[in-house]
């Protein structure tokens, strides 16, 4: 059998966690620096700053309509009033899932923003989910603190975001999952929750919970779930598990996946009763069982050939999409989704490598419901996988000429907010041409520059004329 690469077996070990990079400059790694510190929300003229000057007529042409059309970021911090989100109000409109991404996977204003407008259409659009990139089962970890405050926040996080999720271990994500407790303290009736819809990995409390149910409820297929568990459940840390299972024979995975799917077609094919609770029950522990599934099914493909990695990206952004409009319906609940520039778009970077992205799975799903915001930035720092295997921070410096955000910076606002969708015809043509674009994932500098147009992409655009690596916790 081939052996994977260090670079396959990374995708494999973070299920792909966005590895691909698209980057236009950059500048030699730096040492780790100290945690980003957090200041309050300021509405003075210091969201203004000078025009750069841009190329060609039209790139001039396009920047003026930009102008006209953006509205100025005053903080990407959570303190502070909401006065400047509410055009981002406007622009999400009735939207049910509001996907807003990120163009590198560890910055601070990325996340803290995140966790500004979760605030924020939290407290005035109604929404009540935070939805992450992450495996279920994580998911369901840090919503047992968040909904009834079981365990603690930072040793689950150090628990569970291991390997590439390991840039989930922030200051700014901790901040949030604390402030989403304080919430549902004080508003006991009234929760909101965390989820996370990823594959990376199945933790032990699923596999519990599929036999408990199982038990409980049909007894007499206890025995055979069993079986087809027999091996799976992992008994030992995340990196131990994960490794050991990647380890094994592509032919022996691919048998782990038929079992997992021989359980949930088990489970699937049972009545659960006619009583709202045992229906509730019966469809927890159904989706339950198809995330072990989903995690077994990941893991079965082959990165070391070509068309099983893109296979395996297309099923991971279906599998995200899935997940988040599954527990959207169920719980009625307004979500916010967190996830990579890529993730959150409509089209695809690089079809070869991957096929379809996850807004265009809920999209096809939700319609209009569905809202993609994208993420950009001109200069700024962030925490990626360098070749030695060790979180660096990085720096790249102002975008290039010929680039979309250096159109973008030209603009006279420091930060701000576009609705693509109804721009000024100069902005829409300007930004429906592809160009280069930083799209920076979990390692660094494996990239490549690649072409994006973030018309077509996305529906609302942020950027972001400087940024700072994510404040890491604590290994």
């Amino acid at each position: 059998m081939t052996r994977p690469t260090r670079k396959q077996n990374r995708l494999l070990v973070s299920a792909a966690l966005c590895t691909s990079a698209l980057v236009v400059a950059a500048a030699p790694g730096q040492a780790m620096g100290p945690a980003p510190t957090y200041a309050p929300a300021t509405t003075s003229a210091a969201h203004l700053r000078g025009p750069a000057t841009p190329g060609d007529p039209q790139e001039k042409d396009a920047v003026r309509a930009i102008e006209r059309a953006a509205h100025p970021l005053l903080s990407t911090e959570p303190t502070g009033g909401f006065r400047d989100l509410r055009p981002f109000g406007r622009m999400v409109g009735n939207a049910t899932i509001v996907g807003i991404g990120e163009a590198t996977h560890s910055s601070h204003e990325f996340f803290s923003f995140k966790h500004r407008a979760f605030r924020y259409l939290v407290q005035e659009k109604g929404f009540r989910t935070f939805a992450l990139e992450a495996p279920w089962s994580t998911g369901q970890r840090l919503n047992d603190y968040v909904r009834y405050g079981k365990g603690d926040p930072r040793q689950i996080m150090r628990d569970e975001f291991r390997n590439s999720y390991q840039v989930w271990q922030n200051q700014e994500y901790l901040r949030l999952i604390e402030w989403m407790r304080s919430w549902n303290v004080a508003h006991p009736g009234d929760p909101v929750q965390f989820m996370g819809n990823d594959f990376g990995y199945a933790g032990p409390d699923l596999y519990d919970q599929v036999a408990s149910y199982v038990g409980q409820r049909f007894p007499a297929l206890l025995p055979q779930f069993t079986a087809l568990y027999q091996g799976l459940r992992p008994t030992t840390d995340v990196d131990t598990y994960v490794h050991a299972y990647l380890a094994k024979p592509i032919a022996e995975r691919k048998e782990m996946a038929q079992r997992t799917g021989q359980a949930l077609a088990l489970l699937q094919g049972q009545r659960p009763g006619g009583g709202k609770a045992e229906q509730e029950a019966y469809t927890w522990a159904v989706q339950r069982a198809r995330a072990i599934d989903q995690t077994a099914t990941g893991y079965s493909y082959d990165f070391t050939k070509p068309t099983q990695g893109a296979a395996a990206m297309r099923y991971r952004d279906q599998v995200m999409a899935d997940n988040t409009v599954w527990w959207q319906r169920h719980t009625g609940d307004r979500v916010l989704l967190s996830a990579h520039n890529a993730h959150v778009a409509y089209d695809t970077y690089s079809p070869k490598e991957y096929p379809r992205m996850q807004g265009a799975f809920i999209r096809d799903k939700i319609g209009s419901s569905y809202l993609s915001v994208g993420f950009t930035f001109d200069q700024g720092s962030f925490n990626a996988d360098g070749p030695n295997g060790a979180l660096t921070r990085y720096t790249v410096g102002p975008a290039e000429r010929g680039s979309n955000e250096r159109t973008l910076d030209a603009v006279r606002y420091r930060d701000y907010m576009v609705d693509l969708r109804t721009a000024p015809t100069a902005a829409r043509n300007w930004l429906a041409v592809a160009r280069p674009t930083r799209s920076i994932g979990t390692s660094y500098p494996d990239h490549a520059v690649y072409p994006v147009s973030l018309l077509p992409s996305h529906d609302v655009l942020i950027h972001l004329h400087r940024i700072d690596a994510a404040g890491l916790l604590d290994h």
